[in-house]
């Protein structure tokens, strides 16, 4: 029946079609009111993708991985490149970051080819334990580590940069993790395809994943930018923000776009 549909419906209707049923719906009052609504997703599927995926990358098989989806051409994400190679050059050409959210190492290995020159690369990985563990057991290297928390992190490490990569919106209480972050005093704060929006507040979407990727649907925050730059004012300073993929999401009841920003500590604004 797919196949006849393909033949008989022009893509473009297709694609419309698909898109009704896949991304972004809402907006929804809280949280839990659309944790209710969704199925989650079975974490041992995904894991499972995700480190097949990347042991193809790591072997050479593969250009990258996203979202457990195999690329065999190379593609950069050139402004998150560009952010870590502006950092890295403050910093005596080291880069030493928490990937908060970073999977098994999927933005390391897909940009690894543009760092390599580097003096130093230490990549702390804070993700899930079964994540973790995956990690250390197949992916961890000299450069490479994985941490259940940031804490754990800062036990062995000396980060100057936290990252969040489309990692953000998907926590029920971002807002939370973000207090942690600048009361650690990062030097710097690196978000990579946020989703915001012009509103002044935040809102809940629904978000149902195409089941080519896998099988999933969960509560997604729209951030309020205003509010995401006004709660960094006091102790950091917006250096650049740049477009993400993704980006302007349009929907009848509400509006948002994919964004990156970073933000440098105010006391070494002039270091």
């Amino acid at each position: 029946m797919k196949n006849l549909l393909k033949k008989i419906i022009p893509k473009g209707i297709l694609k419309f079609i698909a898109g009704q049923r896949y991304g972004f719906f809402g907006p929804y009052k809280n949280w839990q009111q659309v944790a209710e609504k969704t199925i989650g997703y079975d974490y041992k599927e995904i894991l499972g993708k995700v480190k097949d995926a990347l042991t193809q990358v790591k072997a050479g098989l593969a250009s990258y991985e996203r979202d457990s989806v195999l690329f065999y051409k190379n593609e950069y994400r050139w402004p998150l490149l560009a952010n870590l190679l502006f950092i890295a050059g403050q910093n005596e050409q080291k880069l030493d970051l928490i990937d908060f959210g970073g999977s098994l190492g999927s933005s390391y290995f897909q940009h690894l080819p543009y760092l390599k020159h580097l003096s130093s690369i230490k990549w702390n990985i804070v993700e899930q334990p079964n994540f973790v563990k995956c990690g250390l057991e197949y992916f961890a290297n000299d450069h490479l580590n994985f941490y259940e928390t940031i804490s754990a992190c800062l036990e062995k490490e000396t980060p100057s940069l936290v990252m969040f990569s489309s990692s953000l919106q998907y926590l029920e209480n971002p807002y939370k993790i973000l207090q942690e972050v600048t009361d650690k005093n990062f030097r710097f704060i690196l978000f990579d395809r946020t989703s915001v929006t012009d509103n002044n507040e935040d809102f809940v979407t629904l978000q149902k994943v195409p089941p080519q990727v896998y099988d999933a649907s969960y509560p997604c925050w729209f951030l309020s930018e205003q509010k995401l730059l006004k709660f960094l004012s006091s102790k950091y300073n917006l250096v650049a923000d740049f477009e993400a993929p993704g980006g302007k999401i349009k929907r009848r009841n509400f509006n948002g776009e994919f964004k990156g920003y970073l933000f440098k500590r105010k006391r070494d604004l002039h270091a």
